[in-house]
């Protein structure tokens, strides 16, 4: 059976993480992936670590490029801009990151590409997007974290041993925004679909991390009162954070006053459950103070295995606080057939965390190992242009590719 995106070719001239995230979330789905890189460097994340494979792969770089073919090609010669518009003729979409402006200033920015090929769905994926005041200014993760709000309601509270404001462990905002990217892409797909017309995608990180601050900008945008910090607790949930145990950590997050009497009865206390001070959500929220540490007593008495044993029995969201080697190794992560093994062109055998979505009908899957750099130059260039094995030569000479 054809893959959902088989019919779909995508030129990725992406680096790093957003970019690359969203077109492989399009391959996994069977789009055709050229990733175009910088001759005798490629991606950066080729470069960011160690760890590495025995044959120099990245595993920053793995974690975000299978099911892609790479094509070394220097668009900054006349002849890479060549190549890259007969590619771009062919292609459904265009995937960037540089700079606002950097592809117009080569003439390979959408309104020119646009007049060979109408259909081109083209996604810039900036900072600050292609308009404001800060376009001009590099965007990166932390950064944008930083500047966008979200470190501001990260990390302890300013009560605790450390009042800094934490960036979150993984570079959110990247992989936020390639999801965006991914889901506009798609939309403008079906947009051609039914009009024939492309159309230009502008995706900033700063509007991305702004989208999803979501309750919490929203309570502001309400109430006037900036958010504050909570550390591992909810702002308007309570109990809604982590617990120390008798041999680790426990998170609880009970959202709904049926759930806490449940919690009540588990924990020894089922009076609470009438008590004004914490029988309703709000009344909670007020009376934290009194509720969290007499409930922390009770909790770290018995080890935390028990404690979820119970309170899953009786409806009560709660898990253990896992670190990544105990996530990924969970039965649950296994029986999902979220961690997949491969070979790459090395001849590594890597493991790599797979797709997400479940789809019965157009599953998600990994076709291709992440490319090494240039590893389909040749290949592509016979297939999609034409070009003979002396044409190429020529081309690596001129250090075009």
């Amino acid at each position: 059976m054809p893959h959902a995106l088989s019919h779909i070719t995508v030129l990725d001239l992406s680096r790093v993480l957003a970019g690359p995230f969203a077109t492989m979330i399009l391959g996994d789905y069977g789009a055709e992936i050229i990733k175009i890189e910088q001759p005798g460097r490629g991606d950066d994340a080729r470069h960011w670590g160690p760890p590495f494979t025995a044959g120099g792969q990245s595993a920053y770089f793995l974690c975000a490029n299978r099911n892609k073919r790479s094509l070394t090609l220097n668009v900054k010669t006349e002849a890479g801009q060549t190549i890259l518009r007969r590619l771009a003729a062919q292609a459904d979409v265009l995937v960037e990151n540089f700079k606002a402006g950097g592809m117009e200033r080569m003439g390979l920015g959408y309104e020119s590409l646009r007049m060979d090929n109408p259909g081109l769905i083209y996604c810039a994926i900036t900072g600050y997007g292609q308009t404001g005041p800060d376009r001009a200014h590099p965007g990166y993760d932390t950064v944008i974290q930083a500047q966008g709000g979200i470190m501001s309601i990260t990390g302890p509270t300013s009560e605790g041993s450390d009042g800094e404001p934490h960036k979150v462990g993984v570079a959110i905002v990247d992989i936020t925004a390639g999801l965006q990217a991914a889901v506009a892409i798609l939309t403008a797909l079906q947009h051609r679909e039914r009009t024939g017309e492309g159309q230009h995608i502008d995706i900033a990180l700063y509007d991305t991390q702004l989208g999803w601050l979501a309750n919490v900008a929203s309570g502001y945008l309400l109430s006037g009162e900036p958010p504050r910090r909570y550390g591992n607790a909810h702002g308007t949930v309570v109990p809604y954070q982590t617990f120390a145990t008798a041999d680790g950590h426990l998170m609880l997050a009970v959202g709904n006053d049926s759930q806490f009497a449940s919690l009540a009865q588990v924990v020894g206390e089922p009076t609470w459950a009438n008590d004004e001070r914490f029988a309703t959500n709000p009344a909670r929220v007020q009376f934290r103070n009194a509720l969290i540490p007499a409930l922390a007593a009770h909790l770290r008495t018995r080890p935390t295995d028990e404690w979820i044993e119970q309170l899953r029995t009786v409806g009560v969201p709660c898990g253990p606080v896992n670190d990544i080697p105990t996530a990924l190794a969970a039965p649950q992560a296994q029986h999902r057939q979220m961690i997949h093994t491969i070979t790459d062109g090395n001849g590594d055998s890597i493991r790599l965390v797979g797709p997400a979505p479940k789809l019965d009908k157009t599953p998600a899957d990994i076709f291709r190992p992440p490319p090494l750099l240039g590893e389909h130059t040749d290949e592509l260039l016979r297939e999609k242009l034409d070009l003979t094995a002396e044409e190429i030569e020529a081309l690596r000479h001129n250090e075009v590719i």
